[in-house]
């Protein structure tokens, strides 16, 4: 697929060994609460809330935790709610930042969003500036190993998926949005189940990085990733495996 980036792949990477995952449940707290709050608290008649549901399980959030956080969503918790503020941006090498966030303070999560970009060697820009190199997608992503690549992509084209991306460790099944939960439910009714699933937000084009540009375009991305209000951060760039490698010496 045209665009794919490798901070998906670095994002997918960290989520499953993430050392972090008090900050991690915080997140995905405020996901299903605020999917709750919008479309109801019933996962199977609310999409959003099950593609959250889904994301917290895969985290190994415990039961009740989920429980909790939609019940606050509906309103059986305290009255705390959080705005839905997409910001845009640049970062070393001309790469477009795109982040959701959820915040209770516009004013603080704006501060902290440009302070992390301008300490990295990127900006915050105007509204707009880079959404139209972003194209929204369903993306599910299955492990390599013990996987018969060729009996997945015959299923997932089967199923009425878009693409199969093939990497070193994973393949990449992708979906328009619209058919995301078709594709899924026919895959695992072949026995096909993804290690993540999600709609997420692919590049039509990526920025290809290597030596400064790309550690500090690595740092950044982290780093904004780690701001308690930023759900999601997308980026165009691309690292080659061999940097790749250069940069974990």
């Amino acid at each position: 697929m045209s665009g794919h980036s490798k901070w998906s792949t670095i994002k997918r990477k960290k989520g499953a060994v993430d050392a972090k995952r008090g900050k991690l449940f915080t997140k995905l707290i405020r996901e299903l609460a605020t999917a709750a709050r919008l479309g109801g608290g019933d996962p199977n008649a609310n999409p959003r809330l099950r593609l959250v549901v889904d994301k917290a399980r895969g985290a190994n959030m415990p039961k009740d935790n989920i429980e909790r956080a939609i019940q606050k969503g509906v309103g059986g918790g305290d009255s705390e709610t959080y705005d839905e503020v997409i910001y845009e941006g640049y970062g070393p090498g001309g790469v477009a930042i795109l982040l959701e966030t959820l915040t209770d303070n516009k004013n603080r999560t704006v501060s902290e969003v440009r302070h992390v970009l301008t300490k990295h060697g990127g900006n915050l820009g105007s509204s707009g500036c880079v959404a139209y190199l972003f194209e929204k997608r369903g993306l599910l992503t299955f492990d390599r190993s013990d996987l018969d690549g060729d009996a997945l992509l015959e299923a997932a084209l089967e199923a009425g998926a878009e693409d199969v991306v093939e990497g070193a460790e994973t393949i990449d099944v992708v979906t328009a949005p619209a058919d995301f939960e078709t594709v899924k439910g026919n895959l695992a009714a072949a026995g096909l189940t993804p290690a993540t699933a999600e709609v997420t937000l692919e590049p039509s084009t990526t920025v290809e990085l290597d030596g400064s540009d790309a550690e500090r375009m690595l740092s950044l991305a982290d780093a904004l990733d780690d701001l308690d209000d930023v759900q999601n951060v997308y980026a165009n760039f691309d690292i080659s495996e061999e940097e790749m490698a250069r940069l974990a010496s």
